[in-house]
């Protein structure tokens, strides 16, 4: 087909999704290097956008947009003015159908059912009944109506030099043990999160068997204090982080041997910039959602673990059944993993 003049790309929330949807930017911005690419996205999930050489211009909207009759309307304006070919709603939700149908795009592209949900399909024009188990490569599925068949993953994430620095200037007075472990114990769901106890128990493994100090970070004041709570019990092993923003997290995977989370949007951040990641996963699957790429290792829990679909996300049987030996032993092997490259 002929190259799109410019296309619109629809994923809102949250942080770890929206990275999840970086590869289908940046294989449009490869297949049609001409077209200009917008993305619709709310609150601070737009910051790991920012500065992408594959997105030209970012839709940014506040949280609870959708109540404002002044924020739809100054949506539908922008959209307007930059008067997309093609618009591809990854979310499939009722507000990316909204943006979609706002979008005014004569070719309007979303998940069919059941990957779309609340009615959400009735806002494309083409359904693409995606076939691949990651949520990456299900995003990239969309592209087959443009022609764009299997192509190359890459997040191609930006550098953020002034995060950068600052994140190396506080990390200087830990570097006389190596670079710290990074530690993130929060989730946005129960169910996600590990308990802090054995996050403390793997920082003082980590100094016992290998000298190696962990670093926990943290987001918002319940994860501060979790994050408190896991330096007190760990003592000597494990150092409070700072507060930061995504970007400074950005710079610290990139400068951290490994980093050890649940699911959530630090740890696809991660994955995404090039760290080695060791994914705790409970409720949901990490074929499906794990951090995208090679080196990761992954710790689940036995499958009938799980809990039923109405209680994803506050059943904790699923990660409290992971146990620290096996999250120690997981950290080995990545680390090996990384001595040997």
């Amino acid at each position: 087909m002929d190259a799109p003049r410019s296309i619109v790309i629809v994923k809102l929330s949250a942080i770890g999704d929206v990275l999840h949807g970086i590869p289908t930017a940046v294989a449009l911005k490869r297949a049609f290097p001409g077209s200009s690419i917008g993305w619709v996205v709310e609150g601070r999930s737009a910051d790991v956008l920012a500065g992408h050489r594959a997105i030209d211009h970012l839709f940014r909207l506040p949280r609870g947009w959708l109540k404002s009759p002044r924020q739809v309307a100054g949506l539908r304006r922008d959209l307007k003015r930059f008067r997309p070919d093609v618009t591809l709603d990854l979310q499939g939700l009722l507000k990316s159908g909204v943006a979609t149908v706002l979008s005014g795009s004569p070719l309007r592209i979303s998940h069919a059912r059941p990957e779309a949900r609340e009615c959400s399909w009735l806002a494309s024009n083409r359904r693409v009944r995606a076939a691949a188990s990651h949520v990456v490569d299900r995003n990239l599925d969309l592209l087959a109506p443009l022609g764009l068949e299997n192509p190359a993953v890459s997040f191609d994430m930006p550098r953020w030099p002034v995060s950068r620095q600052r994140v190396a200037s506080w990390l200087e007075p830990l570097q006389q043990q190596g670079a710290p472990l990074v530690i993130n114990p929060g989730a946005g769901w129960a169910s996600k999160r590990w308990p802090p106890d054995r996050f403390a128990a793997l920082a003082q493994a980590m100094w016992r068997h290998r000298g190696v100090r962990s670093l926990v970070i943290w987001g918002g004041a319940a994860e501060e204090a979790t994050a408190r709570e896991i330096v007190t019990v760990a003592g000597d092993a494990a150092t409070l982080a700072p507060a930061t923003s995504l970007q400074d997290l950005g710079e610290l995977f990139r400068m951290s041997p490994l980093v050890v989370s649940g699911d959530t949007g630090p740890l696809h951040l991660a994955a995404a910039v090039g760290a080695r990641c060791v994914g705790l996963f409970g409720p949901v699957p990490a074929e499906r959602n794990g951090p995208y790429g090679r080196g990761h290792v992954i710790v689940e829990p036995p499958a009938d673990l799980r809990p039923r679909w109405e209680d994803r996300k506050t059943d904790t049987a699923a990660m409290a059944a992971i146990s620290v030996d096996q999250v120690m032993q997981a950290v080995e092997t990545a680390l090996s993993r990384a001595d040997a490259a």
